[in-house]
């Protein structure tokens, strides 16, 4: 889920306009534990939050709620998501456009300098399932498509409640084979943050049941990839992470994205997927400080142990989605791992 996105917007967006003094003066009071071993920008953001603040605005409709509720609430996580942008767009100055595929609406963002390519980053964007139109999730995306020189297309698939999640994956999969017609599969990667990262499993998982062309490389961020509260680490570092919560937060969105008589569907939690047939190779990025670290392990395992190729990239003292974070140097560095693992499944000669 991309929860922490919306604490993560609140904290650039604050720590930016601080000096340095100022933010040490006003740490709040937190619990969890921040460590040493990373780097001064980042623990400067960990020293922002609170289990406190965490807890206190972990409160969600119910998935049952009336839709004009969650609706309202969408549009509060839109307008905080909003204002960092025009500081990325200022630093990366891409060239973003709208676009359909498959009757399917996208974001099109092409860096600075773009050169044609017949390469091409599919992203789905995280946020519960619940929140956040593809506009405004530029955080993940921008700095990955500057790194890289591709063009990353942002699928603005329906949120729930809205939808469920057979809708969700069918429009990501209408969206991938249309763009088949201009792109060979394996010319095309694959990328997802937090539940976009689980709706990007369950939709190659889906498509290669229906027997469609996989995409040429697969790249996680911070997954949900088990929706159900199981994993050592949901419960280990439940007073440890610094942005998700099980109760009241991530359960409601859950049960907004599916009933929970469907939890352990592949296409809901992928981790319950069958990895001994086909599968692209995938990268699965996780922070040590994140209760959904315990989901790419046993991700990582099913791929690993039905022999595909799959690399686990653990980052120390990291929070979720912590690559959204472009500033700091363990966002830097996910992201050109991002970059050199697409690059050479897409066979893409570094310049």
């Amino acid at each position: 889920m991309n929860k922490s996105i919306f604490l993560l917007l609140i904290a650039i967006i604050t720590c930016t306009s601080c000096k340095k003094k100022e933010v040490i003066s006003e740490i709040p009071v937190h619990k969890f534990h921040i460590p040493t071993t990373i780097s001064e920008e980042a623990q400067h953001i960990l020293n922002k939050w609170s289990l406190e603040e965490r807890n206190k605005s972990a409160h969600l409709p119910k998935a049952n709620a009336p839709i004009e509720v969650w609706e309202q609430k969408q549009k509060e996580f839109q307008s905080y998501a909003e204002k960092p942008l025009p500081k990325l767009l200022e630093i990366y100055q891409p060239t973003i456009d709208t676009l359909f595929k498959g009757g399917i609406r996208a974001i099109s963002i092409r860096p600075k300098n773009y050169k044609k390519s017949n390469k091409v980053v599919i992203y789905i964007h995280g946020g519960a399932f619940t929140f956040y139109p593809a506009d405004v999730t530029l955080l993940s995306s921008v700095p990955l498509a500057n790194k890289s020189g591709l063009k990353i297309l942002s699928i603005d698939y329906t949120l729930a409640p809205q939808a469920k999640f057979n809708q969700i994956s069918n429009e990501v999969i209408s969206f991938y084979q249309a763009l088949l017609k201009q792109y060979e599969p394996g010319n095309i990667a694959f990328y997802g943050d937090s539940a976009g990262a689980a709706i990007a499993v369950s939709s190659i998982l889906k498509m290669r049941d229906q027997k469609i062309n996989l995409p040429g490389a697969l790249v996680l961020w911070s997954g949900w990839f088990d929706i159900h509260e199981i994993g050592d680490s949901y419960f280990t570092l439940k007073d440890n992470d610094p942005n998700l919560v099980f109760d009241d937060f991530l359960e409601n969105c859950a049960e907004a994205y599916a009933p929970k008589s469907a939890w352990k569907n592949p296409y809901v939690s992928p981790i319950y997927g069958d990895y001994t047939k086909d599968f692209p190779p995938t990268l699965i990025q996780v922070g040590s400080k994140e209760i959904f670290l315990s989901n790419s392990i046993r991700l990582y395992r099913n791929l690993i142990e039905n022999n595909k190729t799959v690399s686990l990239d653990v980052y120390e003292g990291m929070w979720h989605v912590w690559q959204g974070y472009y500033t700091i140097p363990e966002s830097k560095i996910a992201i050109n791992n991002t970059k050199k693992f697409i690059f050479k499944h897409l066979n893409i000669n570094p310049q």
